[in-house]
């Protein structure tokens, strides 16, 4: 039975041991032409800068290859990471992306930083001193541009009318894997993606606050609140199999957390390593993760958009064998009877 859930896919461009970013980067295009195929709804591209693991640091430069090598399915940032960049910039850039593809661009934005500190700091123009925490002022800023509601007298009014896809505009998300994000997307009223594949033990209670502030900030009747959730999932014939692919991704988290970047290693590796872990008495690491063959991935991915009373699940998979992340997204879209474009 076809499901009423859409299904999106988060692709962070990941890049396996003994390759290259330029390979991880015609898998990320090779993977959105599939999902275009088989009707997923939306394709985003991450932003993480200076590691080895994953390829993709410039969400605004991959959208428009994907769009061009697609038919239907919105690409979009999942997401942007604002306090690096010029809220101006940022409206000019997807602006241009709304007008060259209508209707399929979406701009999602996020404030953590995607990286450490260091390369934080080599981010930024402006090095000596710190860059201030002004997200909120820097996000208002952005939609004022987009949906032209600056004020008269703000001294950029005039910039919002100059933006080059007009009419068409990209539509706004803010993502996030905290209780601020949820309060930000609920009081401006901006539709909400929540990271459950980072945070998911506050991921329920964040969408239900968001809900809870959309409908006290009192929007017009015509806007809903919507709420997506991003889910690590891994799905292949059989669980055991599913569980072999996984132990990839979670070797390579377990280091991040540690503070060492490693490039996504072959299960074989992966599970030596998780193995002396488990033999050495450290805790395992708190993700949760939707392993399993089809039925079973379906029935958990329907039970934690239930969880979050989200009517979207975007998929994030990370596998060290590019056909293994391929046949996970496939048989997902056959689980859910999606409708093949």
């Amino acid at each position: 039975m076809r499901s009423s859930l859409r299904l999106s896919i988060l692709d962070q461009s990941p890049i396996a041991e003994g390759s290259t970013g330029e390979q991880a980067l015609a898998n990320t295009i090779d993977l959105a032409r599939l999902a275009d195929a088989l009707g997923y709804h939306r394709y985003w591209v991450a932003e993480h800068h200076g590691g080895p693991m994953l390829a993709g640091p410039s969400p605004e430069a991959l959208i428009g290859p994907l769009a061009c090598a697609t038919q239907g399915i919105r690409i979009g940032s999942g997401g942007v990471m604002l306090p690096h960049y010029s809220p101006f910039k940022v409206a000019e850039t997807f602006s241009l992306l709304a007008g060259l593809f209508p209707g399929r661009i979406d701009l999602g934005l996020g404030r953590a930083a995607g990286t450490d500190p260091l390369t934080t700091y080599a981010l930024q123009r402006d090095r000596s001193r710190a860059a201030p925490d002004d997200f909120l002022q820097q996000l208002a800023e952005l939609l004022g541009y987009l949906n032209g509601s600056l004020p008269e007298d703000h001294p950029f009014a005039r910039l919002a009318r100059t933006l080059p896809g007009r009419p068409q505009a990209p539509e706004p998300w803010l993502l996030g894997s905290s209780s601020q994000s949820a309060i930000w997307a609920g009081d401006i009223g901006l539709p909400y993606a929540f990271a459950d594949f980072i945070n998911s033990a506050e991921g329920s209670s964040a969408a239900d606050l968001y809900r809870e502030r959309f409908f006290a900030a009192g929007h017009d009747e015509q806007l809903q609140p919507r709420v997506a959730v991003a889910v690590w999932a891994i799905c292949a014939e059989s669980e055991a199999e599913a569980q072999s692919l996984a132990a990839s991704g979670r070797m390579a988290f377990t280091l991040l957390r540690r503070g060492q970047l490693i490039p996504v290693p072959p299960p074989e590796k992966a599970l030596r390593f998780l193995e002396a872990e488990q033999s050495s008495g450290r805790p395992p690491a708190r993700r949760r993760v939707v392993l399993g063959d089809p039925a079973a991935v379906r029935e958990q991915l329907e039970a934690v958009a239930r969880e979050y009373g989200a009517g979207e699940v975007i998929v994030v998979c990370i596998t060290y064998d590019h056909g293994a992340r391929r046949r996970s997204y496939e048989l997902i879209a056959e689980a859910f009877e999606l409708e093949s474009r």
